[in-house]
């Protein structure tokens, strides 16, 4: 089998296609958090804070000379991005616990009971029958 037909087969899985449909998908689900927590909640908070913005929020390790710039630690952006992976990780958990709710409810559902057979049916009212007599 030659090379390119073994990746073919592996690319084309459905479990590979899920990946990439997936990796996709959370790529822009991303863009939108991050665009939530910095362009929506971070303002007011830093409001309430004070007027504070974030990721103005730096450490100087070394000024700048001439034409060098600045070395600087930029912890307050660093800040936003984990308020962005919270809030990506509690939907993500809200959305898998919905998920397996609904499972739950599917397997717990009840299997309703066989239909007796025709014979079953037949030897059940000879018993009856038999009882009355």
């Amino acid at each position: 089998m030659g090379l390119i037909k073994e990746f073919k087969e592996f690319s084309m899985r459905g479990n590979v296609l899920d990946l990439a449909i997936g990796v996709i998908i959370g790529a822009a689900f991303g863009k939108i958090v991050s665009s939530l927590v910095n362009d929506v909640l971070m303002p007011p908070i830093g409001l309430l804070i004070g007027n504070l913005d974030f990721s103005n929020f730096t450490i100087t390790l070394k000024e700048a000379i001439n034409k060098t710039p600045a070395i600087t630690l930029k912890y307050g952006i660093f800040i936003n991005h984990i308020i962005d992976f919270t809030i990506v990780a509690f939907t993500i958990f809200l959305l898998i616990k919905g998920v397996n709710k609904f499972k739950r409810k599917e397997e717990e559902a009840p299997a309703a009971p066989p239909e007796p057979t025709k014979e079953e049916l037949l030897l059940i009212e000879i018993r009856d029958i038999l009882k009355v007599k």
